[in-house]
């Protein structure tokens, strides 16, 4: 029996490469004859650089840059294989786990660190950038990242906003100038890793769905919701160009809009890319059984999430694919058995969140035993 381990990371717990070595461990005493094929994955979040130079053996090169509350912190980005390519994860410069938790509020968290790890990545003489947008601390709509690549905001009286641009300084711009665009952005090829397809804007807009995670309260989420609206209508109108409705324009808090509006970029599911770097579809070949799994699985893992596009491909192979979460969302059980055969919670018991992220390892290894019961009992 072949079983292909292909999770995402868990998020401020384990990566994709511990998830997947733990899953296999506990399976391994029942199933003594079965191999296991890891192969770790990423969505455009946390784990994309790692998966990405992993499968081209590429190389990490590190830069220091500013953090979301702007601190410097030491961010790494990969050099692919081909030397070439270039890949920035969101979530090593502005990510939401370098913020602590009682200091986590998008009204003053900034992307300006990853325009740096931009700037960073283009001294390498790259013709291809990828930019993975998952795992972000902010709700600036792309604006630190722009300023720090050379886009210039002006609030009233036309005075330059100079400090990086947080989503609390989106409803002062009253303009915009793209003048001083770093020039060498227009010469290679761009491709935005989103790790959701959400617009901007709404309901299923960057403030509504993930201002909450992030920090914002219901008052901050409407705050946000209207200076991005306000911003972009702004933005809009100086690039002739509408963004806020193209899927994944609200990732990374508005991030994938301000990559499609300023640099042109291809807004593609994080999961799509990586699937290709990695070659998943060939490494299937043969496979019996197929786990993925996330940290949370919920409504939103069926939009653009990891495990979602690892369930589409061994559906079309015919494989059955089994999802394990670090938690499971009870109200959208119905929903994931849609494209999942069967899904697994690492916690069956009560738990309080600190002690779920301590234990991760050993709650997966249990996971892993339990499929293999149900295994053994197929095969019986």
């Amino acid at each position: 029996m072949k079983i292909l381990i292909a999770p995402d990371s868990f998020k401020e717990s384990l990566s994709a490469f511990e998830v997947a070595t733990a899953l296999a461990a506990g399976m391994a005493p029942l199933l003594p004859d079965a191999i296991f094929e890891l192969v770790p994955l990423a969505d455009g979040g946390e784990g994309t650089v790692d998966a990405l130079v992993a499968a081209t053996n590429g190389r990490c090169i590190a830069a220091e840059v500013t953090d979301p509350l702007g601190a410097r912190v030491t961010a790494n980005y990969g050099l692919l294989g081909d030397g070439h390519t270039a890949v920035v994860e969101m979530a090593a410069a502005s990510g939401l786990g370098l913020v602590p938790v009682a200091r986590r509020n998008p009204l003053t968290t900034t992307s300006y660190g990853t325009g740096e790890l931009i700037r960073h990545a283009l001294a390498q003489n790259i013709d291809t950038l990828i930019v993975g947008l998952g795992g972000s601390a902010t709700i600036d709509g792309g604006a630190g990242l722009c300023q720090a690549l050379g886009v210039r905001f002006f609030a009233r009286d036309d005075r330059e906003i100079s400090s990086a641009m947080s989503g609390g300084d989106l409803a002062k711009v009253v303009r915009v100038d793209t003048s001083g665009l770093d020039p060498r952005l227009a010469k290679i090829r761009i491709q935005a890793a989103c790790d959701v397809d959400n617009p901007l804007l709404g309901v299923h807009g960057a403030a509504a769905i993930f201002g909450p995670q992030k920090g914002a309260t219901p008052a901050q989420v409407r705050e946000l919701e209207q200076a991005l609206d306000a911003f972009y209508r702004i933005v809009e109108a100086t690039v002739q160009l509408s963004v806020r409705d193209t899927p994944g324009a609200g990732a990374a808090g508005g991030l994938g809009a301000a990559l499609r509006a300023f640099l042109h970029a291809a807004l593609r599911p994080g999961i799509a890319i990586v699937i290709d770097a990695v070659r998943l579809a060939q490494r299937m070949a043969g496979a019996d059984l197929v786990i993925t799994g996330e940290g949370r699985l919920d409504a939103q893992t069926l939009h653009g999430k990891a495990p979602y596009g690892v369930a589409r491909l061994a559906r079309e192979r015919g494989i059955p694919v089994i999802a394990v979460g670090g938690s499971l969302a009870f109200e959208a059980e119905a929903t994931l058995a849609q494209i999942f055969d069967a899904v697994e919670a690492c916690v069956t018991f009560p738990s309080t969140i600190h002690a779920a992220l301590a234990d991760a390892t050993p709650n997966l290894q249990r996971a892993g035993y339990r499929i293999a019961q149900w295994l053994n009992l197929r095969l019986r």
